[in-house]
């Protein structure tokens, strides 16, 4: 009795609708552009948990490995209502997952436990303020282009993996620019990059609670690196919404779509520079 009013319950009542509205709208735009919602997901959580009393480089390490485990739900309820309609190119997935979990075991087992917080927001701010500017370029891929060799699409997923590690993102930002660069055609982009999004969010969460198993000054709640509060929450709200995502994207017009989103991720790129420099 003692422990319940202790606690705060104002507070986590907003904290709570805080989360709820994140994976809403991270649930969404996983369905609709293929991604798993780690670039908005990454930059709110490390500001609540900043905002928390959480330290400012622990907090970065912690709002990407929660954003990465929240991947492991959206993305299963997205990628279901992409294989109903037929676009998921699984020979595409087959030929990259075998890299993508050796990537992403090596960047979350190794790579992201050595590296410094205010460093890992930096990465993130170069990889998402890159990706916006690609999705303004829109450039289109030469008629003649194919996928590579299976030795290429596991260096490729080696790539999508390890990179999404150190990021906390779905890999979407990496695999559909790929794909399209290689002629696949956009829907299916988009929802076979859903369908990658659980190994490697999957691999990369493995590696996340054991790199963070000796950490100091976690808080209450948290799992290695996953803080279980936000991640139950933010899943819970992603999984509704995502097949809401998957039909906008195939009624609505994505390219102008994503020129609006890349203009939001600049922001946030502009963001999470901020927080690792100043850190």
């Amino acid at each position: 009795m003692d422990l319940l009013n202790a606690i705060d319950w104002h507070q986590w009542g907003w904290i709570a609708l805080e989360l709820t509205c994140l994976g809403l709208v991270t649930g969404f735009l996983a369905g609709l552009l293929g991604i798993g919602g780690g670039m908005l997901m990454v930059p709110f959580l490390t500001y609540l948990l900043s905002q928390r009393g959480v330290d400012s480089a622990l907090a970065v390490k912690m709002a990407i490995a929660t954003s990465m485990a929240t991947i492991v739900f959206t993305s299963l309820s997205s990628v279901r209502a992409h294989h109903k309609k037929g676009a998921v190119r699984w020979d595409i997935v087959r030929g990259l997952v075998p890299g993508i979990v050796l990537g992403a075991l090596l960047a979350s087992l190794g790579v992201f436990s050595l590296m410094k917080g205010n460093t890992l927001a930096l990465v993130f701010a170069v990889f998402v303020g890159f990706s916006a500017l690609q999705m303004f370029r829109n450039k289109q891929p030469k008629p003649g282009r194919g996928l590579p060799s299976t030795t290429g699409l596991v260096g490729a997923g080696g790539v999508v993996g390890f990179a999404s590690g150190l990021v906390g993102a779905g890999g979407g930002f990496i695999s559909v620019p790929f794909m399209t660069w290689c002629n696949v055609a956009i829907h299916q982009a988009v929802a076979t990059s859903a369908a990658l999004g659980f190994p490697i969010a999957l691999a990369n969460a493995v590696g996340y609670v054991w790199s963070g198993q000796q950490v100091a000054d976690l808080p209450d709640g948290a799992l290695g690196y996953i803080y279980l509060p936000a991640l139950v929450i933010i899943a819970l709200a992603s999984v509704l919404m995502a097949p809401m995502g998957v039909r906008a994207a195939h009624a609505l017009p994505v390219p102008k779509l994503k020129r609006v989103f890349a203009s939001l991720l600049l922001g946030l790129a502009l963001y999470m520079a901020y927080k690792g420099l100043m850190g």
